[in-house]
């Protein structure tokens, strides 16, 4: 049979047929906030797209697999030098050199303090044959000269090493709420950097644009690609003003993104950058090139709670870096919020890549999402949010001053606003903490505990002695006679930093793994967690589900929930509530036995000692006869969660304390 005569018998439906037996479905509910979601930015994400049209986006330079990449930030350098050659024996081929001055260390880092320990921590590592790239926030420069000064002892041309140096100052100082100095000097700098580096050989990529801060302050999808752009503006302009073409200019940068569990606008926003940037080239009269695109998945979606979650959120993250165009991906081992990861967690960090290269075959396929009426639809929204933001930035000043007068920081914080809302009322649910959580969970290994990493090296008298070193080929002779980095990072008299308001950096799961501490602290101390009885009413197909419900909300807070099969009758609830020795009660059933029950039950429980009593749905038109009945509070998808906790558990402390 040919097509014509398939679709002559079986005739594809029309949106228009789909959307009346939505309607059907919905019986006049509205379409819009059944079915429709917005993202932070207000991008409506529709439950059904067509087929897209749309032309062929801005790729990668090169098809193929992407770079598999390990952090190497243990504190210890012989350790680090064994982890470093076990990631790249393992299957990774880059690594990622992170310092202590580095944000994303998080009380790690590699504590290098001269040359020689660089070269004790890259023992072994055949520097031609891996991808290197620094991370040392505001020590990347210093951080540079070191490895260039490494590259040249050990006899390679800078030509022919695969580097990125990553230097970003206003991403630093963004992160650290100052910049060493004011942004004319810092700009001036860095062209020198690139002036020097050119004269030495190096062609890999000097200046990185980077996400991180950014979404670790809680940004929205489309604040951190206006970030990105505008902070890849300022480096274009400032290598411009200092003597370099824009062609050269731009083949200095690379990106960072950061990939989390929102695998549809993960997707679209990798695909958004690189289409985003070619438009800054293009106004900026250049023929567009690829960019770099480096990705990693984001420290503010991992929790210390039920880790092993984290496994199926870096997965999805890996997913949607890989299919949007990444060259290089870092996935955050599981354990990274609990302290240093082990072999056994950068092992499942690096084979979570290979699987989706080799066994899924993800790479095989240039730009997956092409085509897709959802994929591409997002793109294009996120293109055209992302844009006006970053035009906002422009007639701000620009990235510094933005920064400088706060309103960049101020925009960022109100969104962190509407997401932490989210998350306190499990609109944004955390598995394995706000949503499913499990308060018997074993410990987790790691390699070192955050508050057991080694401090850095003090600076010696000597160090603070010696004139400052400013341009960067004196710094990189200075590496190489064996000065320490606190030597390199002396500032220059009469130079005054910059203050500008620091991004904070929390992960999402934050205000939740704080109620289970303090949850955990009672545990120590008493030998057992705050509890609540589940007073069942009814048989257990009517208070089945909400039991659920409540044990989950309550659990979220380290707040153990007593189940039950439930009781005959509110006398036989009343004695095992007694029975249990907890001292607060949720009543669970469904609506009609709330409507015939719940006032007699609550009287019972009251009676029986309950100091507070809640009740797992909406009131309703029944709140005011409810409470007046003695039902305290009501715990219903959509309430305050968090609120509701922190009330429950500071009661729970004032009753262990009594």
């Amino acid at each position: 049979m040919d097509d014509a005569a398939l679709s002559a018998d079986f005739p594809l439906p029309s949106r228009e047929d789909w959307l009346a037996l939505v309607e059907g479905v919905l019986k006049g509910a509205d379409f819009e906030k059944r079915l429709v979601s917005r993202t932070y930015d207000g991008l409506a994400v529709q439950p059904l797209y067509g087929k897209s049209d749309a032309a062929p986006r801005p790729g990668r330079a090169a098809h193929g697999p992407w770079r598999v990449a390990q952090r190497v930030e243990d504190p210890r350098i012989e350790s680090a030098a064994g982890q470093a050659l076990e990631d790249l024996e393992g299957g990774a081929d880059a690594l990622v050199l992170v310092l202590p001055q580095a944000s994303s260390a998080r009380g790690f880092g590699l504590r290098i303090e001269t040359l020689d320990d660089l070269d004790a921590a890259l023992r072994g590592v055949m520097l031609d044959l891996v991808h290197l790239r620094l991370d040392a926030g505001g020590a990347g420069r210093q951080a540079a000269a070191l490895l260039v000064a490494l590259a040249e002892r050990r006899g390679h041309a800078l030509a022919d090493l695969s580097i990125d140096l990553a230097l970003d100052p206003i991403g630093a100082a963004a992160a650290a709420g100052r910049m060493s100095a004011p942004w004319e000097i810092v700009a001036e700098r860095s062209a020198q950097t690139l002036h020097d580096l050119a004269a030495r050989g190096f062609t890999g990529r000097t200046f990185l644009a980077d996400a991180r801060p950014w979404h670790e302050a809680g940004a929205s999808e489309a604040q951190e690609l206006a970030c990105v752009l505008a902070t890849g503006l300022a480096y274009l302009r400032a290598l411009e003003a200092g003597g370099h073409s824009l062609d050269v200019a731009r083949d200095a940068l690379s990106f960072l993104l950061v990939a989390d569990a929102d695998e549809l606008l993960g997707i679209a926003k990798f695909r958004a950058l690189r289409a985003l940037w070619a438009r800054v080239e293009e106004a900026s009269g250049l023929t567009p090139k690829p960019i770099r695109l480096h990705a990693e998945t984001a420290w503010r979606m991992t929790t210390r709670r039920d880790p092993w979650v984290n496994l199926l959120r870096a997965t999805v993250a890996t997913f949607s870096a890989g299919v949007g165009g990444a060259d290089s991906l870092v996935v955050t081992p599981f354990t990274a919020a609990l302290g240093l990861p082990d072999a056994f967690a950068r092992r499942v960090a690096r084979n979570t890549q290979l699987v989706l290269l080799h066994e899924s075959n993800l790479w095989r396929v240039a730009d997956p999402a092409a085509g897709s009426g959802a994929l591409e639809g997002l793109t294009d929204a996120l293109c055209e949010k992302a844009w006006a933001l970053f035009q906002e930035i422009e007639r701000e000043g620009g990235m510094v001053e933005a920064l400088r007068a706060g309103a960049l920081q101020e925009r960022i914080r109100a969104t962190r606003a509407a997401r932490d809302a989210a998350i306190a009322k499990r609109k944004d649910a955390i598995t394995g903490v706000s949503e499913f959580p499990f308060l018997d969970e074993k410990p987790v290994a790691v390699a070192m505990d955050a508050d057991a990493a080694p401090p850095p090296a003090a600076p010696s008298e000597a160090d603070a002695s010696a004139p400052p070193v400013a341009a960067f080929s004196d710094l990189v002779a200075e590496a190489a006679s064996g000065a320490r980095l606190a030597r390199l990072l002396a500032a220059p008299a009469g130079i005054e930093p910059v203050t500008l308001g620091a991004l904070p950096r929390r992960r999402d799961a934050e205000p939740y793994e704080r109620l289970r501490d303090r949850s955990d602290a009672l545990f120590a101390a008493h030998g057992k967690r705050p509890a609540i009885f589940l007073a069942n009413i009814g048989p257990l197909s009517a208070f089945n589900a909400r039991a659920t419900f409540a044990k989950n909300a309550f659990e979220a807070g380290g707040i153990a929930a007593l189940g039950n099969d439930g009781f005959p009758d509110h006398a036989a609830m009343a004695e095992a509530f007694r029975a249990s020795g907890a001292t607060i009660a949720c009543l669970c059933s469904s609506d009609a036995l709330y409507e015939t029950d719940a006032p007699a039950a609550a009287k019972a429980m009251k009676d029986a000692g309950c100091t507070r009593l809640y009740l797992a749905g909406r009131p309703g038109a029944h709140e005011a006869a409810w409470r007046e009945a003695g039902i305290d509070a009501f715990v219903f998808m959509g309430v305050d969660l968090l609120g509701l906790l922190e009330d429950a558990l500071r009661r729970a402390e004032e009753a262990a304390r009594a």
